[in-house]
């Protein structure tokens, strides 16, 4: 940058837009991906000017939706659906336990380094939900914390999406972000060289091994074992029982023709107190597992209500009910092997957040009963109906095994308990194997691009029956979509109108003449902050150009100063803020104060690290 760059009117319009973008997404005023697209409309509506086109080529406003990253992302989801559905991570909750014995540090550098490996190859999120149930049973079986599991696993997994090109959505869209600067580079500039798909593989697997030592050497003093929230370890039931005060008999009663209950809905029942939850109802010749709210008990309604044996008694008791001393009606639809308990996380994209439970009518779409939420270090087991759903909320519910296989299927959640599923296909695991190798040998040994490699494994999974193409639509994160595509036209408003190159001569001329390693430094720091407040999609979409143009005007090479910002943007462990620690936050009863203590070294270790570890490999 040897010439002064002159601020213009529409530099200060994109940043003014930067701004409202980063207001939206810190303070959460609305979704982040209604946020994105709004940001993008808005860039639209400014070709509206008289005499204007615009800040963002119109005819190029929704380029982003057939974009390289975007393409790549939705192929990488359905490649991970599909080796879900073969059901190897059973099999690897298996093979863990077997090498790993009851000692914690040796589980916990097995389930990192597993994890770590196979979200390489997938999104760190999706992978996190794939391990959830996985980490849920190992800790039942050897009697272990669960919360002294799941922290491990959610950082490892984020830091396995360092070590290849495909593993996060930051890596992703990088090389979109760097062939879109080069149209804006000055004619002196050399253009940037876009990276393959191994070329961030030593510094992300530095980075894991760092992570697996740090959790195995100090995981004892860093982990926190949570006091609010009993420990997953022993029976399953044992375990709901510590957790929320659930026993998971369920007992059969009839009501009679002067109980005060006919007539009155399962709603007013619930809501005037009970002695246990209804979880099926049989009226006349109509048996429903789950009934909804609104379902009214007649005399000689057949109900199956799970609790505790005193208090269901007294329940009946007190509503006039024959309580059965053992199961009839309901003895083969509910037994253990047919129906039971299962713990379900709210996901950061799930579309039911801001919802009630009244509203989403878990019971008629689902056949599940909530019994109780759980959120942070609080239990929630009364006034459900009108409970609003929040990010990282954990459901306990009742449903019948072949209803969860729906639950299991559907974006808005991720099941956390191991629960018996029919769904899986362990026949199709060779044809998952072969197409998804099939895929990596195009990205290694062809030119051809990465989404059309990716979606070749991924049409490949859905053609040989491993995965059904409606389950790949289900597959499908819409909000990480949505999100990364309404962005990438905000990056081209600042490559264009100059606003990334302004920015960086300020940022030059605050910072004065120092090494080059304190610039990349600095910019590590500002893209760590950045998302810790906003989507690491959105924090690499704003600095990815300025840093970009800051090495232009210092003469570095821009392609590293921009992969810097792309690691960085993962660098997210101190806040609960990522998708993966807002996943593992409600089943591990962790508070932010435990992601502070944890995740503040490792932040510096992470800096540290990939400081070191970029300079040495380029």
């Amino acid at each position: 940058m040897t010439e002064t760059i002159a601020l213009t009117a529409e530099m200060m319009a994109v940043m003014i837009i930067l701004g409202l973008t980063i207001c939206l997404f810190a303070f959460e005023i609305v979704r982040v991906d209604v946020a994105a697209v709004a940001v993008m409309v808005l860039l639209g509506l400014t070709s509206l000017l008289p005499g204007y086109d615009g800040l963002v080529p119109i005819e190029h406003l929704f380029d982003g939706f057939a974009s390289n990253a975007v393409i790549s992302i939705i192929a990488v989801m359905i490649i991970g659906a599909g080796l879900d559905k073969t059901g190897i991570m059973s099999q690897l909750a298996g093979k863990i336990l077997k090498y790993g014995g009851g000692t914690e540090s040796r589980i916990i550098t097995i389930i990192t380094g597993t994890v770590g490996v196979i979200s390489s190859f997938m999104q760190n999120t999706g992978a996190a939900a794939l391990f959830l149930p996985v980490v849920s049973r190992i800790a039942r079986r050897g009697n272990l914390p669960v919360s002294r599991l799941l922290m491990p696993m959610g950082f490892c997994a984020i830091l396995g999406g360092t070590v290849t090109m495909v593993g996060s959505s930051p890596l992703i869209l990088l090389n979109d972000l760097i062939e879109s600067s080069n149209r804006s580079l000055p004619p002196s500039v050399e253009a940037m060289q876009t990276f393959s798909l191994f070329s961030v593989s030593p510094i992300g697997m530095m980075l894991l091994v760092c992570g697996i030592s740090y959790f195995a050497l100090m995981g004892r003093l860093v982990l926190p074992v949570v006091k609010g929230k009993p420990q997953e370890s022993g029976s399953t039931m044992q375990y709901f029982s510590e957790v929320y005060g659930i026993k998971g008999e369920v007992y059969e009663a009839r009501t009679l023709l002067d109980s005060p209950l006919v007539g009155r809905t399962l709603d007013d029942i619930e809501s005037a107190g009970r002695g246990g939850w209804i979880v099926a109802v049989r009226n006349g010749n109509q048996m429903t597992v789950a009934p909804r709210g609104d379902t009214e008990l007649w005399a000689g309604s057949e109900i199956a209500i799970m609790g505790p044996h005193d208090s269901v008694e007294s329940f009946c008791n007190e509503n006039v009910l024959e309580f059965k001393k053992e199961m009839d009606v309901f003895s083969e639809i509910l037994s253990p092997t047919a129906a039971g308990i299962a713990e379900v996380v709210i996901p950061p994209d799930s579309s039911l957040i801001g919802k009630s439970l009244r509203e989403i009518s878990l019971r008629q779409r689902y056949g599940a009963t909530v019994l109780a939420i759980f959120r942070i270090d609080q239990v929630i087991d009364s006034e459900l109906a009108d409970c609003t759903l929040q990010a990282g909320d954990t459901l306990v519910l009742h449903t019948r095994w072949r209803d969860i296989t729906r639950i299991a299927e559907s974006s808005d959640f991720a099941v956390v308990t191991d629960v018996p599923r029919d769904d899986t296909r362990p026949h199709k695991l060779v044809h998952a194997a072969v197409f998804f190798f099939i895929a990596l040998a195009l990205i290694l040994f062809t030119d051809l691009r990465l989404s059309v490699a990716l979606m070749t494994g991924a049409v490949g999974m859905i053609i040989s029956g491993v995965i059904r193409i409606d389950e790949a639509y289900h597959a499908i994160g819409w909000q990480s979509v949505f999100l990364l595509a309404s962005l990438i036209p905000l990056g081209l408003a600042a490559e264009t109108t100059g606003t990334a190159a302004w920015l960086a001569q300020q940022a030059l001329i605050l910072l004065g003449d120092v090494p080059l390693w304190v610039l990349q430094s600095c910019i590590a720091v500002l893209a760590t902050a950045f998302t810790l407040v906003m989507s690491n999609v959105g924090a690499t979409v704003l600095l990815v150009p300025l840093a970009v143009n800051i090495a232009i005007g210092v003469g570095a090479n821009p392609a590293i100063f921009a992969l810097t910002v792309a690691l960085a943007t993962s660098n997210s462990f101190l806040l609960p803020t990522h998708q993966v620690n807002a996943l593992i936050m409600g089943p591990g009863g962790y508070r932010v104060v435990d992601f502070m203590r944890a995740g503040g070294i490792m932040t510096i270790l992470f800096l540290v690290v990939m400081m070191i570890m970029l300079n040495l490999v380029f």
